[in-house]
């Protein structure tokens, strides 16, 4: 008797199951990170009452917008002045270059627009602010 040996044909095909656990793999990194990117202005925002500057520090820069859109800025003491976005840039990182340390404050009223702010806030953020705090009126007991 005599033993015939079989001959395989060679297979051609791609095995793409790799593929698909590594895409796998990808889809859910990327589902999990995607939230944690958002564009936006980071804000240190108080998770208690809100407390007044310490007396040691620098005068803060107060960069205020009203309700109709325009920009002001004071520095300690100093008169508010009217300002356009630009001028307050300018002004803010001449000031950081000089007093790094300085505190910067946005000062809103209740009736300003959420936009009116968030550009303020991008305008320090593009001078050079590393962080920036917002004021508010102590809450009045009834």
């Amino acid at each position: 008797m005599q033993y015939q040996r079989k001959r395989r044909r060679l297979n051609a095909e791609i095995n793409v199951v790799p593929y698909i656990d590594v895409m796998l793999v990808l889809l859910i990194i990327f589902m999990a990170t995607a939230p944690l990117i958002v564009q936006g202005v980071k804000v240190d925002l108080p998770q208690a009452e809100a407390k007044a500057l310490a007396e040691d520090t620098l005068a803060p820069l107060i960069a205020s917008v009203k309700s109709d859109g325009s920009y002001y800025l004071t520095v300690g003491d100093s008169p508010e002045q009217s300002l356009t976005q630009q001028e307050l840039a300018v002004l803010v990182a001449a000031h950081l270059d000089l007093e790094p340390k300085t505190p910067i404050m946005v000062k809103g009223d209740r009736e300003v627009p959420y936009d009116y702010i968030l550009q303020l806030m991008v305008t320090l953020q593009g001078a050079g602010a590393p962080s920036v705090g917002l004021m508010t009126d102590p809450i009045k007991d009834k």
